[in-house]
């Protein structure tokens, strides 16, 4: 991140939603995903970003909405950068929440959003008074109206999609692969070690694992660990705590793969979500 970027983070004790407001120029953060869903707007400039196997370039008044696991990155590709807001919603406080509106909402489903770029001029208003709500700390009936104003909106266009999802598309050589990632993300997972789990050749494994993911085995090892670091850096955990618990080298290891995808350091995060300060 360059002198001229920065980030603002906030979070809500109440729901646990996150406030962000940033401002990359140049690259801003390498693809990466995030266990939350991710909505807001660009306040200025051009946000350029991959998701979905696309490319989408946001400017001024232009809002975004992405699923948990949506992998994108983000540039800044004219000169005075880019400035966003956006809140990351919990997906289990979303859960929670959406039955009101979703009365017949099956029990084995995720709420889905069908663009990354949605159609609404109606949105950019309901998220504005939203972030405005959180970051300001107005009284929680107030921020609770600006929430159930955001879910109207956007309840308007997401759809259910199944909770495990069974695509015969996705070799299961990838599926398993995946699954053995998230049961063992912690530990000094090698190539050779999944690819016997998944008895195929490690080069077979990898080209497969890409083509159903679009990153790669370590890649997503990496993401997985730098989901759980944010959750404990959240709740208070000191970086270098964070480091050894997750299989990362250390904290100047875990830090150098934090920014690339966050933008600020492990501390920084950690000091912005509880005001406590690095050791």
């Amino acid at each position: 991140m360059n002198a001229q970027s920065w980030v603002d983070l906030k979070q809500d004790a109440d729901t646990g939603i996150e406030v962000i407001r940033a401002h990359f120029e140049g690259h801003a953060y390498d693809p990466h995903w995030h266990d939350s869903y991710l909505i807001g707007f660009t306040e200025q400039g051009v946000q350029q970003f991959h998701c979905r196997r696309a490319l989408f370039s946001s400017v001024a008044g232009q809002t975004f909405f992405l699923e948990p696991g949506d992998i994108h990155d983000g540039h800044a590709p004219t000169p005075g950068g880019f400035t966003y807001s956006t809140l990351y919603l919990e997906p289990a406080w979303l859960e929670r929440a959406l039955p009101a509106l979703f009365e017949q909402a099956p029990g084995d489903c995720l709420p889905g959003v069908p663009r990354t770029q949605p159609d609404d001029p109606g949105l950019l208003p309901c998220i504005a008074n939203a972030l405005q709500a959180l970051n300001e700390d107005e009284p929680r009936m107030v921020r609770d109206a600006a929430l159930d104003a955001l879910l109207e909106r956007i309840s308007r266009s997401l759809h259910w999609r199944q909770r495990v999802q069974g695509n015969p598309q996705i070799p299961s050589m990838a599926l398993r692969a995946r699954e053995y990632l998230h049961a063992h993300f912690h530990q000094n997972i090698g190539l050779d070690e999944l690819a016997r789990v998944c008895g195929v050749d490690r080069f077979r494994l990898s080209r497969a694992f890409k083509a159903a993911f679009g990153i790669a085995p370590h890649g997503y090892l990496i993401q997985l660990r730098l989901v759980r670091a944010r959750r404990l850096l959240a709740l208070g955990t000191a970086p270098a705590d964070v480091a050894s618990d997750l299989g990362f080298a250390d904290q100047s290891h875990l830090g150098r793969w934090f920014r690339r995808a966050n933008g600020l350091t492990p501390g920084a995060y950690r000091s912005l979500c509880t005001k406590l300060q690095d050791r």
